[in-house]
């Protein structure tokens, strides 16, 4: 390919390689020059301009890149027209991308002129999505080279496989302590897990955590026509003696490889039983997030055998982000279960809706609202007690005088409660595991509902974030994990923090309560005098 500044008369047949922008002209980079562009560049005065042309044994850029894409899409996958040099390859089924990297790397070496890349192997993809790109970087290439990437590409053609299994069953096997409702959020993470792909749960069983227990669990499940059988154990499978493996045995079934160098996942365990596949769970498969068990998973629904090489060779790039709910090692945790939980207690409002007076300096039963949740808080496991003012804060600490509470001033409480949130959690000792978020006009907050919160705070099982709960319906206080301060210090006006609940739905454990305490927030004066008769 010839390459360099010509004049205007001795470009035609070639490309611009720049952008050219001069008086009223313009033309785009890898214009083609014919007579009109001759005679535009010499009406605005440019004398010189650098091309590109093709020698006869070039191709063209988009003729090369749209040739070797196509030579590299195998079954399942769709090539969209090349177009400035690139030929991008699409899925055009859902499944998982096969790729084989040794071609991949054999098409980049050919000449720097070619690249291609693609998605993630064994990535799970749907219809439609982008999974690789062929980019031509100067405006043509050798015949040679681009026969030679071709060559390449058919020595190892990507493909998207297409999911195959349709029927899962699942166990979870029992331990006491184990609350059901860990289980039914867990089979509704593995339904969702599973839909993208077309598979379903036909049936689950419940059964306690013993090898004579599951082994007939996933003969059971096996014989009702599942693909697939999970197990969920109560108890992370700790050895191949374990129950989990000990029960795929014990019907005859084989284990081909126990843990895997991918974290979260180390404590997947790959098995088969009457010729179908039997993962046992790691504990993170209990998220939503990515973990190993989406690596194997995904690739077994797309009917791909998945061998104990294939396992070991994860470990580049098995590290995966953080799950939530993993109990983190390198915290020490203390003999009464680390829970150090301070209370912090919201008193900086303007009580905008009382329409004039602070509600927190109202009275109910000869004291103010805010002095009856102060006491109810230090009256708890949670300490210390930070209290937040803003708004009249001389008043509101001079009705607490005499507690043993820690005073922090939110001069911004007028942009909203997330200010008072931010200044109360950046308060909380660093000796402090969690932070119980109180608001001060809830009178019926008392002391056996914040010591139950905290007794249900468990870091190294999961529970980071705890709601009392009745009919449903979620209320306050609410405890907070330090894993999520970070968040709430980002938390914006007068919204509270609703949306970093839902985000971590595997991280909240529920309390359920009786009765108005954990709603009644007195925000009118109706609502005063109600709570004065009441």
């Amino acid at each position: 390919m010839k390459f360099g500044p010509v004049t205007p008369d001795d470009a035609a047949g070639g490309v611009t390689v720049h952008a050219i922008r001069q008086g009223g002209l313009v033309l785009k980079k890898g214009t083609l020059i014919g007579a009109d562009e001759i005679a535009a560049l010499k009406r605005a005065g440019v004398s010189e301009v650098i091309v590109a042309r093709l020698d006869k044994s070039d191709v063209s850029e988009d003729e090369a890149a749209g040739t070797i894409a196509e030579a590299m899409a195998g079954e399942g996958v769709s090539v969209e027209r090349a177009f400035t040099g690139r030929a991008n390859l699409f899925a055009a089924q859902a499944g998982v991308l096969v790729v084989d990297r040794a071609a991949v790397d054999r098409i980049n070496r050919v000449d720097e002129a070619i690249t291609f890349a693609t998605l993630p192997a064994f990535k799970p993809v749907v219809a439609g999505e982008m999974i690789a790109t062929v980019k031509i970087i100067p405006f043509g290439v050798e015949t040679k080279f681009r026969d030679a990437a071709i060559a390449a590409a058919k020595s190892g053609r990507m493909r998207v496989a297409t999911f195959k299994i349709r029927k899962v069953g699942i166990v979870s096997t029992i331990l006491p302590g184990l609350a059901p409702k860990v289980i039914d959020k867990t089979l509704k993470v593995t339904a969702e897990r599973l839909a993208p792909t077309g598979a379903r749960i036909i049936a689950e069983r419940r059964i306690a955590h013993d090898k004579d227990a599951l082994a007939p669990a996933i003969e059971e499940l096996l014989a009702l026509g599942a693909e697939l059988v999970l197990v969920f154990g109560a108890s992370a499978i700790a050895d191949r003696r374990d129950v989990i493996p000990a029960a795929i045995e014990q019907i005859g079934g084989t284990v081909e490889h126990f843990g895997m160098p991918v974290d979260p996942g180390n404590l997947m365990l790959l098995g088969h039983a009457r010729g179908m596949p039997v993962l046992g769970a790691p504990g993170c498969a209990r998220s939503p997030k990515e973990n190993g068990f989406d690596w194997i998973l995904m690739r077994i629904l797309a009917g791909l055998e998945v061998t104990r090489d294939d396992v070991t060779g994860m470990g580049v790039g098995g590290l995966l982000m953080e799950i939530v709910t993993r109990p983190q090692p390198r915290v020490p945790l203390e003999a009464n279960g680390n829970r150090k939980v301070a209370a912090v207690i919201l008193a900086a409002g303007r009580s905008t809706r009382m329409g004039g007076p602070n509600k927190l300096l109202a009275e109910l039963n000869g004291k103010k609202l805010v002095r009856i949740v102060a006491e109810q808080a230090l009256a708890s496991k949670a300490s210390p007690v930070i209290v937040v003012t803003g708004h009249q804060s001389v008043e509101v600490a001079a009705a607490l005088k005499g507690l043993d509470v820690t005073f922090v001033n939110n001069p911004q409480f007028a942009d909203g409660l997330a200010t008072s949130v931010k200044a109360g959690v950046a308060a909380v000792p660093a000796s402090a595991d969690g932070a119980i978020v109180c608001l001060g006009d809830m009178p019926l907050i008392d002391a056996n509902l914040i010591d139950r919160l905290i007794e249900a705070f468990s870091p190294d099982r999961g529970s980071l974030i705890v709601v009392p709960v009745a009919g449903g319906r979620r209320g306050n206080p609410v405890l907070w994990s330090r894993r999520f301060f970070s968040e709430l210090m980002i938390l914006d006006g007068d919204i509270g923090a609703r949306h970093v609940i839902a985000h971590h739905a595997e991280a909240v454990a529920e309390v359920e309560v009786v009765g108005k305490s954990a709603f009644l927030d007195i925000d009118t004066p109706e609502m005063l005098a109600d709570a004065r008769r009441a």
